[in-house]
């Protein structure tokens, strides 16, 4: 499986949801319980300590680990993070030494209570601890010496709480971080789909304009093309109204458009001029699919902008596909006013942006503006 499944996966788990209180209770006994029943048969098993005074050790150890956890997480974790960076690693520092006074303290007091009831360990390897323990004074219990001794002791059982919660932590932090993307993707998405209906009103009425003047101007001269103009003309207007709303489109209908807005274009230029379109491996059962109108606004442009150079004036556009890669190249004169312009401009935008949400890391785009020719070439890895 692809590290894109396990991202989708938790993309679309509803974390917040999920985590309720009452799972987040049931959550955190579960784990206080394994810890305790683990512990209850360690000082049973290793340490030969008679069963009740090993719960009540237990007990003991459970408590202060709570305590020190939550002291940490959901009270002083909160507000080192409310400063500024240099504070909060200042604090975070200083957080480590503190919740291992504060095991030591809470551990010194329960000893405290435990010897004041005349509890004690019998037998065993720990035979004799609370009773020694509580001669000590608070001073002692807590002095340098003595936190040195029982460091690895206290960080060794805070550690696994500590390191279940921090991936925990994280773990939320990259659901959320995730649907943040996702609801960024979707909206940028929507604006793209947005752009797309503008460009396809834009079409309608400025294309429909000057193809119906070649078509008024077929009709008086009775011209034997004027049924299939109003074909390709028909064929077009549905596309655009009716095919083209959705995400992707079969890639013989694009092609199939494409070829009828060429030829529709070329209407309006003498019959000398150098415009050529190659569609190759054209398979109308190839099964592949394609963003609508994607490379439209090049063609749109090529026109816009071509067959007005002083030098050479024409329109090549070559598509192709290979198995399941569709390719693309346009290339048309400009003039040498239009250097210094954006070629393309708002539309060429939209097709980058289309290209990068609907096909990362599956296209490859080149644009060249040289002197009297532009020039797009397009690589597309196409789903079926």
């Amino acid at each position: 499986m692809s590290n894109n499944y396990f991202s989708d996966k938790i993309a679309t788990f509803n974390f917040d949801q999920f985590y309720t209180k009452k799972r987040r209770i049931l959550f955190h006994s579960t784990l206080w319980l394994l810890f305790a029943t683990f512990l209850l048969l360690s000082y049973i098993l290793a340490y030969d300590i008679p069963p009740l005074h090993s719960l009540i050790l237990t007990l003991r150890m459970t408590i202060c680990n709570m305590a020190v956890f939550y002291t940490f997480f959901y009270i002083l974790l909160p507000r080192i993070f409310e400063g500024g960076k240099i504070k909060t690693i200042v604090l975070l520092l200083l957080s480590i030494p503190f919740c291992i006074y504060l095991w030591m303290a809470f551990t010194y007091f329960i000893t405290l209570i435990y010897n004041n009831f005349g509890f004690d360990i019998p037998t065993g390897e720990l035979k004799g601890v609370i009773s020694k323990a509580a001669e000590q004074n608070f001073a002692q219990a807590l002095s340098f010496r003595r936190v040195l001794s029982q460091i690895i002791i206290v960080i060794s059982l805070l550690s696994p709480f500590f390191f279940v919660k921090i991936l925990f932590e994280i773990f939320r932090m990259y659901n959320r971080t995730l649907k943040l993307k996702e609801q960024k993707m979707k909206v940028e998405i929507q604006n793209i789909n947005m752009e797309k209906d503008f460009l396809k009103a834009q079409l309608n009425p400025h294309f429909l304009f000057n193809t119906l003047n070649n078509l008024y101007g077929l009709a008086i001269k009775k011209d034997n093309q004027t049924p299939e103009v109003i074909l390709n003309l028909s064929e077009m207007m549905s596309y655009t109204l009716y095919e083209s709303n959705t995400d992707k489109v079969s890639l013989y209908k694009e092609l199939d458009f494409i070829k009828n807005y060429f030829e529709l274009e070329k209407m309006r230029y003498p019959a000398d001029n150098n415009i050529q379109i190659s569609i190759s491996n054209e398979d109308r059962n190839s099964g592949l699919y394609i963003a609508p109108l994607l490379t439209f606004s090049c063609i749109e442009n090529a026109f816009k902008y071509g067959l007005r150079s002083s030098k050479e004036q024409f329109i090549f556009l070559n598509i192709k596909t290979e198995k399941n890669t569709f390719y693309f190249q346009l290339e048309n004169d400009i003039e040498k006013i239009n250097q210094g312009i954006s070629v393309g401009g708002i539309g060429l935008e939209n097709m980058r942006k289309r290209l990068v949400l609907l096909y990362p890391d599956q296209h490859e785009l080149q644009i060249e503006n040289t002197e009297n020719r532009f020039k797009v070439t397009l690589k597309i890895v196409l789903e079926n």
